[in-house]
């Protein structure tokens, strides 16, 4: 298996796409590690769905943005597992306006929820990583991120700010074994997508050349790759899945 004794840690993971991707892993072998802010219904779903497998897994509830707390789940993590080989920076939220009606309360929240829980969770591992001499952080940014939108500064701020940081850990890393990419979904059915009306899906999936949004499992393939020895000389680099979208 892909990942048969690799420990992962997911951010945000209770649901969407950074559930499959702890289900992915799983499959392949992973033990698994999860953060959400509370252990509610959909948190422990997700536990039981990837203990099924067969892997070790545990929940651990956090606040992603709060830089104290980051490193003290991974100093759990690391507790708890013996080691950790991947990290996905998943834990992301939206709080969409136009620039001229956006608070800067809901700037502020999307930075801190998006771009610094990446910070956090990235230093937090580095040490880890770099004892090991191994590791593969992954982080999610968005086509937002590298195309901007209207409505969307200041997630398309926060998930421009991940391109940069990634790009800038794979130079810092890259000398002791440590790989950093991001993925770049585009429109993904996630439960939030599937929420819009039918006219707004509709608008969306005309944008998109291969006419379909796209399924939480096709980032989790990508995201496969990037935690797997497939990957083993990428680094530094953003993968966009977005059937042809941007």
């Amino acid at each position: 298996m892909l990942l048969d004794n690799k420990v992962a840690l997911i951010t945000g993971a209770a649901r969407g796409i950074g559930k499959q991707i702890a289900l992915a892993f799983a499959r392949e072998g992973a033990n698994i590690a999860f953060t959400d802010l509370e252990l509610n219904d959909q948190a422990q779903a997700t536990r039981d769905e990837i203990a099924a497998i067969g892997v070790k897994v545990q929940f651990y509830a956090s606040n992603a943005a709060d830089f104290e707390a980051a490193h003290k789940v991974v100093e759990q993590v690391v507790a708890d597992f013996g080691q950790l080989d991947i990290l996905v920076n998943n834990a992301g939220i939206t709080r969409d306006t136009l620039i001229m009606r956006m608070t800067e309360a809901q700037w502020d929240q999307v930075i801190q929820v998006n771009l610094k829980s990446a910070f956090n969770f990235t230093h937090a591992v580095t040490p880890v990583m770099m004892r090991q001499r191994s590791g593969s952080i992954i982080s999610l940014s968005s086509v937002v991120g590298i195309n901007g939108n209207a409505g969307q500064a200041n997630y398309a701020a926060s998930k421009a700010g991940i391109i940069a940081l990634t790009k800038s850990v794979a130079k810092e890393l890259g000398s002791r074994g440590v790989r950093a990419n991001a993925i770049a979904p585009g429109f993904i059915l996630t439960d939030m997508t599937k929420a819009l009306n039918e006219e707004t899906l509709k608008q969306f999936v005309s944008m998109i050349p291969m006419r379909r949004g796209g399924e939480p499992e096709e980032v989790a393939k990508v995201a496969l790759f990037l935690a797997s020895d497939l990957s083993s000389y990428v680094s530094g680099q953003v993968i966009q899945v977005n059937g042809a979208m941007a």
